[in-house]
């Protein structure tokens, strides 16, 4: 089966069983390398872990959930390791941080991420889901950047901009480390790769203009020097007004 089991029990006792969460797991893992995700059937897989059907969506909502077993839970950290700042902290660094939860997530069982990997890469249809998991992932760091940068003018598309920089250098560094089968050192590879983000120029520092307070409109009129002033301010109070 897969190595997605329980851990702990009593001393002298042995093992003790895994729990009815991983049981579904590691017995639709073993369906799904086995004859494959399309052929495989939750019926399948509650025959094999011999459970219920009920007992299965108690768990998971569907088939492709029990692929993305962690992911609600972790999605639930990193909100929460957000909105636990105290607002002082560096934008960029805090949600690269962030992003190492995840990572954390992946290498507390290697064996069994690189299954999910190489899993996934073969039916579009787990595919599709594991971008709708990464988009949620992504949006929870935009927003809580947008939080950050509330009042700038390009905060928007500041806050957009690092998430999705973000995600990408975290996806790059954790899929190599899964195409190697796992090998190596994955937290050095993401420091490496979120470096990036946090050394981009201008992506976390506030640009000048950039801050909240409105700045004052500049008019240059060019007149001829007999033009009454009368005029001259009519002029410039009409360009104002188109402005």
């Amino acid at each position: 089966m897969s190595e997605v089991q329980g851990h702990g029990g009593g001393v002298g006792n042995g093992p003790a069983k895994p729990s009815m969460r991983d049981a579904l797991i590691a017995a639709a893992f073993e369906l799904f390398l086995g004859r494959g995700f399309e052929q495989t059937t939750i019926d399948d897989i509650v025959a094999l872990a011999g459970v219920g059907r009920r007992s299965f969506f108690r768990y998971f909502p569907s088939k492709e959930d029990v692929v993305f077993p962690d992911h609600e839970r972790c999605l639930a950290e990193m909100t929460e390791f957000l909105q636990q700042g105290t607002g002082e902290e560096e934008p960029v660094a805090r949600v690269c941080d962030a992003a190492r939860l995840v990572l954390r997530m992946y290498a507390l069982n290697p064996s069994f991420s690189v299954q999910r990997y190489r899993l996934t890469k073969s039916v579009p249809g787990l595919r599709t889901h594991e971008l709708s998991v990464v988009w949620r992932y992504e949006r929870t760091l935009a927003d809580y950047l947008r939080r950050r940068f509330a009042g700038w003018s390009d905060g928007t598309l500041r806050a957009d901009v690092i998430a999705a920089s973000v995600v990408a250098a975290h996806n790059n560094a954790l899929r190599s480390w899964l195409r190697s089968g796992g090998r190596g050192d994955v937290a050095a590879r993401m420091d490496h790769a979120l470096e990036f983000v946090q050394n981009s120029r201008g992506l976390g520092a506030e640009v000048p203009g950039a801050g909240g307070q409105e700045t004052d409109d500049v008019v240059v009129l060019i007149a001829k020097r007999r033009t009454p002033m009368w005029r001259v301010v009519r002029e410039i109070e009409a360009t104002l007004d188109e402005s």
